[in-house]
């Protein structure tokens, strides 16, 4: 008997997906490393589980996760330049949660070009790329060096970056800094530009609205929350820059809060992130007016948790008689 599956399909400005879980910047690589793990781990996919869905009498056997489950990618921060990334110590583990300072390190977009993105043209998967830059002219030449790769699906632009020309002022603080960087991005591209927020900052609806009027597509936040460790002994901070950024679930009430806040200012369609490891904590993100939603710092610790989702949701979407995801974004009462 053929059992009619949910639609899981959204469109995160423009960027058509095929159900609403992704991975987000700085966790996953460019996914070669997962992919791997992936295709070597038993378990039944999102596709496998709709194919026993759809005829009940076939006893499928278990199948490998792939890339493909998987709504989109995002890849870690490309940049215009190799950067070498920061010194000392880069992770602590913190309660239900870790610091990070790893610097934004990556290779520069000629040599993610030439490997990572080459390969990632080979998978099934709708490829977004960070990117990152110190000056509002690094992130547009990054883009329009990526304008002709049509392995890329859409842009996000990370605006957590300390802006040079400002004395170091990070981007993401500053609505006007926000928009030009916004509006510069814009200028270079037809592709969905998804705008990256920080929630370090006293309103950050203002900020929402800004890149929304400069352009933007969508916007993702949360980035990681400020925090410090600090090593009693030698009575220094842990990391070298003192400074580090916050993820997993201890964040994940900031960035449900967050995506309320923004889904009720502007009209754009938001992509969730921070804490996020259950299916629970996706349906929190969704019902908050989240669109689609990534999987961050839980990728470390449950590398499989992205695709287990997806199933998770379609078989939540059964029971529950829901026919299309769409009808609980923003369903908050």
């Amino acid at each position: 008997m053929k059992v009619d599956l949910a639609n899981l399909a959204v469109d995160l400005g423009g960027l058509v997906m095929r159900n609403p879980v992704c991975v987000a910047s700085g966790t996953f690589g460019s996914g070669q490393e997962y992919a791997q793990l992936w295709n070597n781990s038993t378990g039944n996919s999102a596709s496998d589980s709709a194919r026993n869905k759809t005829n009940k009498s076939d006893n499928c056997s278990a199948v490998a996760y792939s890339l493909s489950d998987l709504g989109a990618l995002t890849t870690k921060g490309v940049s215009l330049q190799a950067w070498p990334g920061n010194d000392g110590v880069r992770i602590a583990e913190t309660s239900s949660g870790m610091l990070n300072s790893i610097g934004l390190q990556n290779a520069g977009v000629e040599s993610f070009c030439k490997d990572d993105l080459a390969w990632l043209a080979l998978q099934d998967v709708p490829v977004i790329v960070n990117v990152v830059g110190h000056t509002y002219q690094e992130y547009a030449i990054v883009i329009e060096r990526l304008e002709s790769e049509p392995a890329v699906a859409a842009y996000e632009v990370n605006i957590s970056c300390p802006n040079v020309d400002a004395g170091g002022i990070t981007f993401g603080i500053d609505p006007i800094a926000a928009a030009e960087v916004t509006g510069t991005c814009r200028k270079v591209t037809r592709r969905p530009l998804i705008v990256k927020l920080t929630p370090n900052v006293t309103d950050i609806g203002e900020i929402a609205r800004a890149v929304e009027a400069a352009g933007a597509d969508a916007i993702s936040l949360i980035n990681t929350v400020a925090g410090m460790a600090i090593d009693v002994a030698s009575r220094s901070s842990v990391f070298v820059r003192g400074v580090a950024g916050l993820s997993g679930p201890a964040i994940k009430p900031i960035a449900l809060y967050a995506v309320h806040q923004v889904a009720g200012v502007v009209k754009l369609p938001l992509l969730g992130m921070g804490g996020i490891s259950s299916l629970n904590d996706v349906l929190e993100f969704m019902l908050a007016g989240a669109t689609a939603v990534a999987i961050g710092s839980m990728n470390f610790s449950d590398p499989l948790l992205a695709p287990r989702l997806v199933t998770e949701l379609q078989n939540w979407c059964e029971q529950e008689g829901i026919n299309d995801i769409r009808e609980i974004i923003g369903a908050l009462r």
